[in-house]
């Protein structure tokens, strides 16, 4: 009888195992095969030294505590001078943009990324089964995906989604609403488009919170490619193992800290707060918490848990301690289970902010810090920027994890690890400058050539600004 209940249970167990085997197998996968980052091909669209001043000239409300407060801004931020413009903005009509100058835009990023990637791949529009666009501040109507749809002639049954308001993490959103969605559609392909709408929400206005995206944020824009059927996945070059997405909007500060508003003039544009930093810490550590599991190896998990044990006598020190951000993690060695670190490049203060809290190095931090300073800061479609640098340097072999970490507002964290599937090596559209970085200095112009701007003889015109006023 006993031999019986035995062959019985190791039947059971056999049967399970093989089940938990298949359902593993079945589980769809997402690979994403290509992508295609946006670069204009007119030179004029560059927004060099000379061209910053001239709009900043244009602006008449601006006083010299403004222009004082832009230069630094603007040395400071790592942003070289060959990010682009939207042409509105070199054009001159920042402040009075029109509907057709914001389709023109639109159409102009979309239009030819998606263009580039079909030429790639080979892949027809018509074979598109899943279609998401990822805009945050322009929904027109028809909306994007139908201008899309249209010019490309796709199928009637495709499934098109429109994400607007995500912010700058929008595209591991969109991203993850395709792996979700490839749970119920097989062997399908599926293009997610990243991009922003810059020229119709430049700011006009004075206040310096929100004269702060006027220096960070540029024309950019990616299209990707990804399936989710398995005779593909040796073509691919990434294979999604995770993704998280954090929160924080129920809180009052964090929610205010990344917003887009009016200011007293009622001049539209995006406020960033000083609570900026302060949310992205406490939402980082709290990503953190869900990610790391995912991709550590069981021996540093174990590591990690003595090390937080030990430092339960000093909470400031334990994870998400350091109100900045600035605090490294106790015991958090992410390097264990991940080969290259993708950080939205948000600007320099995000960068040096996460690379400090995580222990990273300046190989690690090198393809945000010179993505920023090519590119700007290009909303969601940045992380694509970073990504190709690591690949036209030739960083990325086969095997190989990559870490994706991006801030939105809402406030939102959003944050996934992908593996290589295959050596990369396209120059992409680095592919003119790649052999110039990386720039070992990485300061612009403007001091040189505006520094005089803080000579105290100037000091006259603020008195005459506050007595007229």
């Amino acid at each position: 009888m006993e031999e019986l209940m035995m062959a019985i249970s190791f039947i059971l167990f056999l049967f399970t195992l093989i089940k938990l085997l298949l359902q593993w197998r079945n589980q769809p996968s997402c690979y994403m095969l290509a992508y295609q980052c946006y670069k204009p091909s007119d030179p004029t669209r560059k927004l060099d030294t000379d061209s910053c001043v001239r709009v900043i000239l244009r602006n008449k409300n601006l006083g010299l505590d403004e222009y004082r407060f832009l230069l630094k801004t603007i040395v400071s931020s790592g942003i070289g001078e060959h990010t682009y413009a939207p042409k509105n903005v070199i054009e001159g009509r920042e402040e009075t943009p029109t509907l057709n100058d914001s389709l023109s835009e639109m159409d102009d990023i979309i239009f030819d990324t998606l263009d580039n990637l079909f030429a790639k791949t080979n892949v027809s529009p018509s074979d598109i089964k899943i279609l998401v666009v990822s805009v945050s501040l322009f929904s027109p109507s028809p909306c994007l995906t139908s201008r899309i749809v249209n010019r490309y002639k796709m199928r009637e049954d495709v499934k098109a989604f429109n994400l607007s308001g995500m912010g700058c993490s929008a595209s591991i959103v969109a991203i993850d609403l395709v792996n979700n969605l490839f749970k119920c559609y097989e062997n399908c392909y599926a293009i997610v488009v990243a991009t922003e709408s810059i020229g119709p929400n430049w700011y006009s206005g004075k206040e310096k919170q929100m004269i702060l995206s006027n220096c960070l944020f540029r024309s950019g824009g990616c299209s990707m490619l990804f399936t989710n059927r398995r005779d593909l996945r040796h073509q691919a070059m990434l294979k999604l193992k995770c993704l998280v997405r954090t929160h924080l909007g129920a809180n009052d500060e964090a929610y205010q800290c990344c917003i887009q508003v009016e200011d007293d003039s009622g001049y539209r544009g995006f406020r960033l707060t000083k609570n900026l930093p302060k949310a992205a810490a406490k939402i980082f550590a709290m990503n953190l918490r869900v990610l790391v599991p995912k991709i550590l190896p069981l021996r540093e998990l174990l590591h990690l848990v003595i090390a937080n044990s030990l430092s339960q006598k000093k909470p400031k020190e334990a994870m998400g301690g350091g109100g900045g951000g600035g605090g490294q993690v106790v015991g958090l060695n992410l390097k264990t289970g991940v080969d290259h670190f993708c950080i939205h490049p948000g600007g320099r203060a995000v960068i040096d902010s996460v690379g400090k809290s995580l222990g990273l190095n300046s190989y690690d931090l090198e393809p945000a810090r010179m993505a920023l300073h090519r590119f700007g800061n290009t909303s969601s479609a940045g992380f694509w920027y970073v990504f190709g640098y690591m690949e036209a340097k030739k960083r990325l072999k086969k095997g190989d994890r990559i870490l994706m970490i991006s801030f939105g507002a809402g406030f939102k964290c959003n944050n996934c690890a992908w593996e290589v599937s295959r050596d990369l090596e396209d120059e992409n559209v680095w592919k003119d400058c790649i052999q110039s970085y990386p720039l070992q200095n990485l300061v612009n112009p403007f001091m040189e050539k505006y520094s005089w701007i803080y000579d105290e003889c100037l000091n006259f015109i603020r008195t005459i600004e506050l007595t007229s006023t």
